[in-house]
């Protein structure tokens, strides 16, 4: 990104996440608790713009044509709206799939995990199994960058943003571009 001013990076982020505001608003202005699916589609819609804006290790993907997987433990219809979306889709040459979890479920052949509120101990039990792992792991537990997600779903101007924990994100040896970085609610480890 060098050679970017800061407002170019600005304008660069405004434009991702107007991609997302409509839907965002929707689900946040009251019509999310008469529509759970409303949340979903704008959660479906993140994770599968995260893709897009993080790099994964050499050795992450089995092939050059192997699939970007993601994985959705602990919402089954964010699950089911996500794989509604990616149909046909494809991400850096991936085509993507999606993956219910349960807990104790092996994590191998995931690049993304999403990890629902649910029960603390099913977060803290997934998210040790993908220590050590290049996957993003992502979480709406109120407390998802304390217990060690990278990236919390967050309702920040009643819309739904994201917070980035990039000492985590650092340790799975992931990088995300700074275009997602910027539009981000909070970074937190940013210089």
């Amino acid at each position: 990104m060098a050679g970017l001013s800061r407002f170019a990076l600005r304008t660069l982020a405004g434009r991702w996440l107007a991609l997302l505001a409509g839907a965002a608003m929707l689900a946040w202005s009251g019509a999310a608790a008469a529509q759970p699916s409303v949340e979903n589609q704008v959660k479906a819609a993140y994770l599968f713009k995260f893709a897009g804006f993080v790099e994964w290790p050499e050795g992450s993907f089995v092939r050059p044509d192997s699939p970007l997987q993601i994985g959705v433990a602990g919402n089954d219809g964010l699950a089911d709206q996500l794989e509604q979306m990616v149909a046909g889709r494809t991400v850096g040459g991936h085509a993507i799939s999606v993956r219910k979890l349960r807990r104790g479920d092996p994590l191998q052949g995931l690049h993304i995990l999403f990890i629902g509120a649910g029960e603390r101990a099913t977060v803290i039990d997934m998210l040790a199994a993908a220590r050590g792992q290049s996957v993003l792991t992502v979480s709406d537990a109120d407390d998802g960058i304390a217990l060690g997600c990278m990236i919390a779903f967050v309702v920040a101007q009643d819309r739904l943003r994201f917070d980035v924990a990039l000492g985590q994100v650092n340790s799975g040896r992931l990088r995300i571009s700074a275009r997602m970085l910027a539009a981000a609610n909070r970074v937190q480890g940013a210089t």
